[in-house]
């Protein structure tokens, strides 16, 4: 995935690839880019979780305070997509395993995105309780006992 430089570039995040132009253009002035360098945190585990992560280039580590190792993310992937919808901590640390750049909707940004472009905070809150549902299928596919409904 190239840099993200202009409204249009946002297509390439599957979660915002339904957004009309007008909307990408909001959302676009919502964002705060950001970059970090290799071995760098992006957020820490128990940190307020106080937006969404796009990540526009590089590769991303996410871990436990443990030590465990829960995966990686690259460009096109988010991170935190819950903590625009819900107050709260971060479950995970989030390093950049390689230089990377993303862009930042903060909490905030997000509730101006709902009132001043409707329409996008709507797909946008689509979209995120669609990879919230899909990462709970995944969940209980691995762990059936973990189904409340199951019993």
């Amino acid at each position: 995935m190239s840099p993200v430089r202009t409204p249009a570039d946002l297509k390439a995040f599957a979660l915002l690839s339904e957004l009309s132009s007008e909307d990408r253009e909001g959302l676009f002035a919502l964002l705060e880019p950001q970059s970090f360098r290799a071995g760098r945190s992006i957020y820490r585990e128990t940190s307020e979780a106080d937006g969404l992560v796009f990540i526009a280039s590089g590769t991303v580590e996410l871990s436990r305070a443990s030590g465990e190792t829960l995966g990686s993310l690259s460009a096109g992937d988010v991170l935190g997509a819950a903590s625009v919808l819900s107050p709260g901590v971060r479950e995970a640390t989030a390093k950049a395993a390689t230089d990377c750049e993303a862009l930042l909707l903060a909490r905030t940004a997000y509730r101006r995105l709902l009132d001043d472009y409707p329409r996008a905070g709507a797909r946008l809150t689509e979209g995120i309780a669609a990879q919230l549902a899909g990462l709970l299928r995944e969940v209980l596919a691995a762990d059936p006992a973990a189904d409340p409904d199951a019993s």
